[in-house]
């Protein structure tokens, strides 16, 4: 029997601790809108182009949960400028730019984020 489950990813889940917070921060990383709407009073979804979309989601946060190494790459065309940007808006960046094409940051609550030129 083929298994039923697709060799699909459906979404990307981030715990968060604060739901508006993380959802401002967001919007402002990948300049989207913050005028979606709160599911079920935990969820706010961040639709992505090409992949998966991301899902906020105040309900499995915990400090433990947070996630310690880089689980999403974010793209950019621009190491270089991306780096400038995230220093401009004081973002925790954990690295320098890596062997010319990638730099790790944080999130408002401590998920590793990589993003990847």
């Amino acid at each position: 029997m083929n298994s039923p489950v697709q060799n699909k990813i459906g979404c990307t889940f981030i715990p968060v601790s604060n739901l508006e917070k993380a959802r401002d921060w967001y919007c402002n990383l990948l300049d989207l809108p913050t005028d979606g709407e709160i599911y079920h009073g935990h969820l706010y979804i961040l639709p992505m182009q090409g992949t998966p979309n991301i899902v906020l989601d105040s309900k499995i946060y915990s400090p433990e949960k947070v996630i310690q190494v880089p689980f999403i790459q974010l793209v950019t065309a621009d190491i270089e400028a991306s780096y400038a940007y995230m220093k401009e808006h004081n973002v925790e960046l954990l690295s320098n730019i890596e062997n010319g094409h990638w730099f790790n940051i944080k999130d408002p609550d401590g998920n590793v984020l990589m993003i990847c030129q």
